[in-house]
């Protein structure tokens, strides 16, 4: 059975000849970004037809319009900035919970499937499988958030009219940003363990982590001692769920945050710190993945 024929059975389509072909050629770099493309263009494929970009954006409209329908009704800035911290206490454990088992399967699924046998057998490199199936999957999920919480921005410029297209853009971006950096952990864990079900339950150990105890664990040190204004930054930015409620909440008057965001104005955060250290969030996971990959024994 050829390298095509195995993806067609996966797909269900002819993805499979595109990487097989790209994979063909003489080494140039050239080359070796057709063959990242193609692995692109086939993980974005494979997403869709699994139903993920739907079921993504589903849930992220059908949260979004509840929060707008349940979060008063007031009319002015003051309705709208309780409307979007709403949206943010809901996405710091909805958005990081969803980006993580989207991902949990990402790399080891394929290998389930002996798909990742025929990637390793190509003149392909590791590193450049990892590369493409986080930026193939990757579409989809930026895709799913943009789509799913922008759905309520019709309605919020019908009652607020149209100055909170900004901050409700912003909220977005960096709805994207946290979504990202959890499913860069997700293809990290998926890069490492050898079955979908320690997968699983690495990412579910992830999400406890970063959204219930580092929470309770750094605020028990912020209330046990006075700690100086860097290990709260420290703290914050160790976290990229934190990161993304203090930026989210950084434009908006109203309060509505939770953990670190009722402490941040004891810290000299910048709004660049907070952007770079989510970018880490990002880059560092996967480039970790993508050279751990090399390990692994098939």
């Amino acid at each position: 059975m050829t390298a095509a024929e195995l993806l067609e059975d996966e797909d269900g389509v002819s993805a499979g000849e595109t990487v097989f072909e790209a994979s063909e050629g003489n080494g140039t770099i050239v080359d070796s970004g057709r063959r990242t493309a193609a692995l692109v263009l086939n993980e974005y494929r494979l997403a869709v037809r699994s139903r993920w970009a739907a079921a993504l954006t589903a849930i992220f409209a059908l949260f979004s319009l509840l929060i707008l329908t349940f979060s008063g009704a007031s009319v002015g800035p003051a309705g709208f900035e309780r409307i979007v911290a709403s949206l943010v206490n809901l996405a710091v454990y909805l958005l990081p919970l969803a980006a993580l088992v989207f991902g949990y399967d990402a790399v080891v699924g394929h290998e389930d499937s002996g798909w990742l046998d025929v990637l390793f057998a190509l003149p392909i490199s590791r590193s450049q499988v990892v590369i493409g199936t986080f930026i193939g999957r990757g579409i989809v999920l930026v895709g799913a958030t943009a789509i799913g919480f922008g759905v309520s921005l019709p309605f919020l410029v019908r009652d607020f009219g149209a100055s909170v297209i900004p901050t409700f853009g912003f909220f977005v971006f960096a709805a994207i940003g946290v979504a990202l950096a959890f499913f860069a952990i997700a293809v990290l864990v998926s890069s490492v363990v050898s079955e979908k079900v320690y997968a699983l339950g690495g990412v579910l150990l992830v999400w406890v982590w970063f959204t219930l105890i580092h929470d309770l664990l750094a605020l028990g040190f912020v209330a046990a001692f006075d700690l100086p204004s860097g290990a709260i930054v420290s703290m914050i930015v160790s976290n990229p769920a934190d990161v993304f409620r203090v930026l989210a909440l950084s434009r908006l008057e109203v309060g509505g945050g939770a953990g670190f965001a009722a402490v941040i104005a004891q810290t000299d955060l910048s709004m660049n710190t907070l952007l770079a250290s989510l970018g880490a969030w990002i880059v560092l996971p996967t480039a970790l993945a993508a050279v751990l990959i090399r390990r692994r024994r098939l």
